[in-house]
C-alpha cells in the first residue's frame, strides 16, 4: 500500500508538478490501504502535515481548515498513518521532501534517523523497564540541544489497540513496566521546528530473545542465567537516503540502512508487479546509499 501511495505521490510531485493538499493526501493513503487483503478500517486518523503542520503533534487535515496546507517539492511533508486488518495493527511515520531540503533540515533527519537505529539496535536483560532505553533515542538529538516532546515508543496491540499500555519507552520513569519478549513497540523519534516543519521516522519492533533457546527456558522458570533480549523489525518501508548526511554517520549505520533496505525489497517486492510505478518506486528507494 505505501510502495503504490508513494509511487503515486513522487510522480504527482516531481513529474507533475502539481501541488497535492493534506487532505487528498489523506485519502489517497487510505484508499491504497482499503485495497489491501483483510483491511478494516485505518488504526488512527492519518496525520498528514506538510511544512509547519508536519509540527502539530496529533494534527488532522481538514478541507475548510485555515491552515490547509498543499504539498510542493519546496516543504517537507511527515505522514503518520496505519491500518486495521484482521490479522494485525500497523503504525507507521516517514518524512518526505521531493525538492532540494536545506542543511539544518538534512542535519536533523539524521540525528533522528541515528536515534531510530540506536534503539533499534539495543541488546538488553529481561526485567529493564522501557524509560531505561529512551535516552538512547535521544542522544544525537541530545548533542545539537534539540529534543522533543513526547516518549519513543508505545504498545502496539495484533489487531487491537494501535496505542496498548502498560508498556512504553518515554523519560516518564514513573512507569516500571519492563519490557518482555513478544511484545510490539513503536520506534518514533522525532523534532519539531514549531511553525516550520516536523520530523519522524517510526518502524514497529517485536521484541524476541537474543538466544532462541531461552525463550523455552524462560517459560519453564529457568532463570539461572541472565537472558537478553532484543529488538526485530516489522515495519518494511523504506527511509528517504537523499535527507541524509551521511559525515554524521557510522559505517556501522550506514551498513544497518543498506541492510534495512535489502530486507524491505526481498519482503515487499514479491508482493508487487514487476514493472509497476509501485516496484519502480520500491527498488530505487532500497538502493545502497551512496557513501562519501
Amino acid at each position: 500500500a505505501m510502495a503504490e501511495f508513494m509511487a503515486w505521490l513522487e510522480n504527482t510531485i516531481v513529474n507533475e508538478g502539481r501541488e497535492v493538499s493534506e487532505v487528498e493526501i489523506d485519502e489517497k493513503l487510505t484508499g491504497c490501504r482499503a485495497k489491501q487483503p483483510g483491511f478494516v478500517e485505518v488504526s488512527f486518523p492519518t496525520i498528514a502535515g506538510a511544512g509547519p503542520n508536519g509540527a502539530i503533534i496529533h494534527y488532522r487535515a481538514e478541507e475548510d481548515s485555515d491552515i490547509l496546507q498543499y504539498l510542493d517539492d519546496k516543504k517537507p511533508i511527515l505522514i503518520d498513518s496505519g491500518g486495521q486488518y484482521t490479522y494485525g495493527t500497523t503504525d507507521v511515520t516517514r518524512t518526505w521532501h521531493f525538492g532540494e531540503a536545506d542543511p539544518e533540515f538534512i542535519d536533523l533527519y539524521t540525528r533522528v534517523l541515528k536515534g531510530n537505529i540506536g534503539m533499534d539496535e539495543m541488546i538488553f536483560p529481561e526485567n529493564t523497564p522501557g524509560f531505561v532505553l529512551d535516552v538512547y533515542a535521544r542522544r544525537w538529538l541530545w548533542d545539537a540541544g534539540k529534543d522533543y516532546g513526547h516518549g519513543t515508543g508505545h504498545g502496539v496491540g495484533a489487531a487491537l489497540n494501535v496505542h496498548e499500555g502498560p508498556m512504553s519507552i518515554s523519560p516518564r520513569w514513573g512507569n516500571k513496566e519492563s519490557l518482555k519478549q513478544g511484545m510490539v513497540l513503536s520506534n518514533e523519534p522525532g523534532f519539531y521546528a514549531d511553525g516550520r516543519f516536523g520530523i519522524r521516522i517510526e518502524n514497529l519492533l517485536e521484541i524476541q530473545f537474543v538466544k532462541a533457546e531461552d525463550k523455552d527456558s524462560s517459560a519453564n522458570g529457568d532463570s539461572a542465567e541472565k537472558k537478553f533480549l532484543k529488538f526485530v523489525k516489522l515495519t518494511m518501508i523504506p527511509i528517504q537516503k537523499n535527507l541524509i548526511d551521511v559525515s554524521l554517520m557510522t559505517d556501522k549505520e550506514l551498513d544497518w540502512l543498506d541492510g534495512y533496505h535489502q530486507e524491505v525489497l526481498s519482503k515487499v517486492g514479491p508482493l508487487l508487479e514487476e514493472g509497476s510505478p509501485s516496484m519502480a518506486w520500491l527498488k530505487k528507494s532500497c538502493e545502497p546509499i551512496e557513501r562519501k
